[in-house]
C-alpha cells in the first residue's frame, strides 16, 4: 500500500481499505479499554458503550470485507497487492474476535457485580494482563499502520508474557477455591475473564504475523519468536 499503480483509482482503493482497517482497529481498541476499565473500576455505565460498539464492530467487518472482494474481483490484484488484500481480510477477522472478548469481559462483569461477588480481589495479575494486551493490540495496528514487520518478534515474546500470567492466575485463583469454597462462582468468572485476555494477546500476535506475510511473503504463524524474529530480517 505504499508504492504506486498505473491507477490512481486503485491506489485510491487500497488507501481506502487501510483507513477503514485502521478505523476498525482503533474502535476496537477503544471497545477493550472500556470494558477492561469496567472491570477495575466498577463503572457499570461503561459495559453498555462495549454492548453498543459491538454493532459498529460488526458493520465494520463486513463493510471492509466487501470492499476487499469488490477490488479482488475487479482489479485482480497480485504479488504484494493480493498478499495484502489477503491478510486485510484476516486482520478484520482477528479484529472482529478480538471485540467479541471485550464484549465477554464486559458481560462477565456486569454479572460479577450484580451477584454481589465483587469483594473478590481484581488480581493485581489481571490487571497486568489487560496492560499487556492493550498495549499488544496497539503495537500490532501500529505495525499494519506503517507497515513494519519488526513488531511481530516482540509480540511474540509479550504473547509468552501474557500466556505466563494466565497460568499465574489459573494458580490463584485456585488457592482461593481451596481456602474458601464460597469464591468458586466469581474464581470461575474471573478465570474466563483471564481466557478472553489471553484470547486477545493471540488475536493480536496473528495480526502482527499478517503484516510480516504482507511485506515479507513469509508465513511465521507457529513459529518462535526467534524464528519469526529471523523471517523478519532475512
Amino acid at each position: 500500500m505504499q508504492h504506486k499503480h498505473t491507477s490512481t483509482q486503485f491506489d485510491v482503493q487500497l488507501e481506502q481499505v487501510r483507513s477503514k482497517v485502521l478505523h476498525m482497529g482503533g474502535v476496537v481498541e477503544d471497545q477493550l479499554s472500556l470494558a477492561v476499565r469496567a472491570l477495575q473500576n466498577g463503572e457499570m455505565f461503561l459495559i453498555d458503550q462495549v454492548l453498543d460498539v459491538e454493532q459498529q464492530v460488526n458493520a465494520l467487518e463486513m463493510e471492509i470485507d466487501e470492499l476487499c472482494t469488490n477490488i479482488i474481483a475487479r482489479r485482480t490484484p497480485a504479488a504484494i497487492d493480493l498478499r495484502v488484500l489477503t491478510m486485510v481480510v484476516k486482520t478484520i477477522t482477528d479484529l472482529e474476535r478480538v471485540g467479541d472478548e471485550a464484549k465477554k469481559i464486559a458481560l462477565m462483569t456486569r454479572e460479577f457485580f450484580r451477584s454481589g461477588r465483587a469483594y473478590m480481589p481484581r488480581y493485581p495479575e489481571i490487571q497486568r494482563m489487560s496492560a499487556i494486551v492493550i498495549d499488544m493490540l496497539r503495537q500490532a495496528l501500529d505495525g499494519f499502520a506503517r507497515l513494519d514487520a519488526d513488531v511481530a518478534p516482540e509480540i511474540a515474546r509479550r504473547d509468552l508474557e501474557v500466556d505466563d500470567s494466565f497460568r499465574a492466575i489459573l494458580r490463584e485463583v485456585l488457592t482461593y477455591m481451596m481456602e474458601d469454597p464460597r469464591t468458586i462462582s466469581a474464581t470461575l468468572d474471573m478465570i474466563f475473564i483471564a481466557k478472553a485476555l489471553e484470547r486477545v494477546g493471540d488475536h493480536a500476535k496473528n495480526i502482527s504475523e499478517y503484516v510480516v506475510y504482507m511485506i515479507k511473503g513469509k508465513d511465521v504463524r507457529h513459529l518462535s519468536a526467534d524464528e519469526i524474529e529471523q523471517a523478519v530480517k532475512s
